[in-house]
This record gives C-alpha cells, structure tokens and sequence, in this order.
C-alpha cells in the first residue's frame, strides 16, 4: 500500500473490487435497484476513493453500497460489517481527547483514523438508516459524529443495537474499550 500517494496496486483493485462485487451481489436488499456495472465504473473512475474503500475493507468494515445520490451521482458506502470494524476499535474519539488521557493512551482516535482513511464518521442519523438494512453492533458499539455542544463539555455519543433497539449514549471522548470502534461512510 502507498499511503503517500493513496494508490492501490493492480492487483490490489482487482482484489478489491471483486470483494465489493461479491457482496454487492449478496446484498441486493441493502441497494435495490442498482446495477454492479455503475459503482464499479465509478470506483474506476476515482482510484482515491477505491484506496479509502480499500483502507475500510483493511480494517474489518465490509464496506457496501447503501444508496445512490440522484442529484450527484454518487453512490453512498457504508461499513456494514455484523460488530463494529475490528482494526478500528479501542480509540478514543478525537485527538483532543487522546492528548487530555494521561496514562494508558489508546494509539488512535476515531476522527483521525477517519480522517487518515479518506473517510467519515457515521452520523446518529446514518447509524439508524444502517440499522434498518440489517442488524449491526449487537456486542459492540461505534463512536458517531457528536453535535459540537457535546463534545465542548468533554463527552462523545456512540450507539448499539441490544434489545432489538438502536441506542445512542453518551461517555468521555477520551474512553475506549475493546468493543468500541467506529463506522464509516464515503461518497463515490
């Protein structure tokens, strides 16, 4: 991978888009009335976000097609992974609140990772429309973009599904455990 120049290899893409093919076409309930033959010409055509696409597949995302922008064109991916992202768990949610932990760091936070991968945090309003396609972060929790009022008293919003019902709560930015990662979304 060349993080410099955000480039994936030949082989790389084809791998790449194979994988996304085969779970576009397992998926069709996630994007009913698209056709693989359009995203891919898509993704074709803007090798950065395939690299972030790749970056999202990497670190345990899934990524998949959720919808498609009638007024741009784009198609919308999600991480549609069952539990939140495995390589993205453990970080707190900004650099701000990793640089107030003074002890026992995690080695990320949420935004940067995000930032670094060329993608977004999911909102609150995302994570539910994610959870009417399936059911996700049954045993886990991901970190959401929170409303700024929040984050200036200190605290960060993430959400689950238990229960059969999507919460949303709040905690310090600056926690991380094992189950919580984040989601991300990218326009393509």
């Amino acid at each position: 991978m060349n993080m410099t120049k955000r480039e994936l290899s030949p082989e790389q893409r084809e791998e790449l888009l194979q994988t996304l093919k085969a779970r576009f076409e397992k998926n069709m309930s996630r994007h009913p009335g698209l056709e693989w033959a359009d995203v891919q010409a898509k993704l074709e055509a803007n090798p950065e976000k395939l690299w972030s696409l790749h970056e999202m597949e990497e670190t345990g995302g899934e990524p998949d097609v959720v919808g498609h922008d009638g007024k741009t064109g784009e198609y919308l991916f999600y991480d549609c992974s069952a539990e939140s992202p495995k390589g993205r768990r453990s970080v707190c949610y900004d650099r701000e609140a990793l640089e107030s932990r003074k002890e026992h760091k995690p080695k990320n936070s949420a935004v940067e990772m995000a930032a670094a991968m060329g993608i977004e945090l999911l909102t609150e309003e995302q994570y539910r429309e994610l959870q009417q396609l399936g059911n996700f972060d049954m045993k886990t929790s991901s970190w959401v973009i929170t409303p700024e009022r929040i984050r200036k008293l200190g605290g960060a919003l993430f959400c689950d599904r238990r229960y059969d019902t999507v919460f949303v709560y709040h905690n310090g930015a600056e926690s991380y455990y094992a189950a919580r990662g984040f989601r991300g979304w990218l326009r393509v």
